[in-house]
């Protein structure tokens, strides 16, 4: 007669170094089920198969289950191939064995170990079996962890799922292009943000036109695609999508991975920022850099998001209270024909009142008509365009010092490299080296000589590029009529106002 209520337990993950045919779920199952016929005092109740799933912690689903079933006494006997497939973590594995299954009167048996808690108690080996397993899942997982490293630092990309507007190369799955329809709308999201519309206000309209979120277009291409920071019921555009979107330095053709580390099965740890794996111009991008470049300056102003005119906000993060320095936030008032006139006034008094500030009020109208006269004017009265166009060009340069310094150094390295190729070819004719490796160390560094002096020569444009387009930028404001969002990013750094009715503006011209 039949004592145990038999639940066989089958395990296999790939990550944690299991061999595929040896450990193969048709084999555990094979080998398992014939243990089981052979004794009559077992009655098989279930099998319970995680196909996948690492075992250095016991967070599986079917593994789950068998504890359920263990619980409501439908299972007394567990029946694993070896202590691995059980468990592959010392702790937890001690922990199962010798309290949670005595506590049910659960039998144990491995199988290819020869463990049995029926016929005799554990082993003295079975606590080092244990530390075994965990040591050898411990070294196998910093194993595929440096791989991924090497891969990451070579541009691959060793991501699951792509960026939202790029997918996997089917003839290289590390490689990103550009998935046409998607990059169209995040072109699009881009071009609204510079253009003065919101985040929220982005999200909102694109639910409007009925465009699929990300995580829903995934999956209707046909990726398993999980969003495990969104709840179940979100399957629309939000505020915290959007804002991802305009962050992803993807979109430059830049290769960002690295973000998260997760080591031994443990919970996803966020890595600093500097600490980010990136790699240039890896890919094809679809933002260009000067959009890129005015959209992340207006993300540090931290814009609000302002409703002005259809939903935009020409000033939306340029405003500044002169005397607490908060940001100016937009209000309104309603005449009695209903019709709005919108003021600006400073965000500390609006919410806290005027014992922390003052209103600092300045109507929209009035705030553009002086922008627009001050412009004109600064323009009428300079003779000539090189004396912003020059004095734009020094606050440039200051700026970007460091990247003059890498000019340097890259100069030094093509140095080096010169002097290397014409050591590989002197120890080639002493035969120090072979033919073939002569010619793979001389290939080596014509790669690096040709991308040292690409990134020399994008340094080099960079100057002229810069003074041609302030000029040019200049030039068109000569004839305007009423001031847009592009000019306002272009042309303006800051906009103070005082509660005497001052108003200081910085220019991005100005030193």
């Amino acid at each position: 007669m039949s004592i145990f209520s038999v639940g066989i337990y089958i395990r296999l993950s790939r990550e944690d170094g299991d061999k595929e045919e040896s450990d193969s779920v048709v084999n555990q199952k094979k080998i398992l089920t014939e243990y089981i016929k052979e004794e009559k005092e077992f009655t098989l109740y279930d099998i319970y198969i995680d196909d996948g799933f690492t075992g250095t912690n016991f967070n599986r689903p079917s593994f789950q289950r068998m504890l359920l079933d263990i619980e409501s006494r439908e299972v007394n006997c567990v029946i694993v191939k070896d202590l691995s497939r059980f468990g592959r973590d010392y702790i937890e594995t001690g922990r199962y064995l010798e309290k949670i299954f005595p506590k049910y009167d659960v039998r144990f048996i491995a199988v290819t170990d020869h463990i049995d808690s029926f016929k005799r108690e554990y082993d003295l080996l079975l606590p080092i079996k244990n530390i075994f397993n965990e040591q050898y899942a411990r070294d196998i997982s910093n194993k595929i962890q440096e791989t991924i490293k090497i891969k990451q630092k070579t541009g691959q990309f060793i991501g699951a799922f792509a960026s939202y507007g790029y997918k996997k190369s089917p003839i290289n799955k590390n490689q990103l292009i550009v998935d046409p329809y998607a990059a169209e709308i995040v072109r699009q999201i881009f071009f609204m943000y510079i253009q003065g519309y919101g985040k929220q206000s982005i999200a909102k309209q694109l639910n409007e036109m009925e465009v699929d979120s990300p995580s829903e277009y995934k999956k209707k291409q046909g990726e398993n695609y999980k969003n495990g920071n969104r709840l179940q019921s979100t399957c629309y555009w939000t505020y915290s999508t959007v804002n991802f979107i305009l962050q992803n330095e993807m979109y430059i053709g830049n290769m960002v991975q690295g973000k998260k580390h997760q080591h031994m099965g443990n919970k996803q740890k966020v890595v600093e920022k500097d600490n980010w794996i990136r790699v240039m111009n890896t890919h094809e991008p679809i933002i260009d850099k000067e959009i890129w470049d005015k959209a992340q300056n207006l993300l540090k102003k931290r814009q609000k998001d302002v409703g002005l005119k259809k939903n935009t906000n020409i000033f939306a993060g340029f405003l500044q209270c002169g005397d607490c320095g908060r940001t100016m936030t937009k209000t309104y008032w309603k005449s009695a024909s209903g019709n709005k006139k919108y003021f600006f006034c400073c965000g500390t008094y609006k919410r806290n009142g005027k014992k922390y500030c003052t209103p600092h009020w300045v109507p929209f109208e009035i705030l553009e008509n002086i922008l627009l006269k001050d412009l004109k004017e600064i323009l009428e009265n300079v003779e000539s365009l090189q004396e912003l166009t020059s004095e734009q060009m020094k606050k440039e340069i200051k700026e970007q010092k460091r990247t003059e310094n890498n000019s340097i150094a890259i100069k030094e390295e093509l140095e080096k490299i010169e002097k290397l190729r014409q050591f590989v070819y002197e120890d080639y004719r002493e035969g120090v080296l072979t033919k073939q490796e002569c010619l793979i160390y001389r290939e080596k560094y014509k790669k690096k000589k040709l991308f040292y002096e690409k990134q020399l020569e994008l340094l080099k444009g960079r100057e002229i590029e810069f003074k041609d387009k302030w000029e040019d930028e200049l030039l068109k404001l000569k004839d305007i009529k009423e001031l847009d969002r592009e000019i306002i990013i272009e042309m303006v750094d800051k906009i103070i106002i005082y509660e005497d009715h001052r108003i200081k503006i910085t220019y991005n011209f100005q030193t």
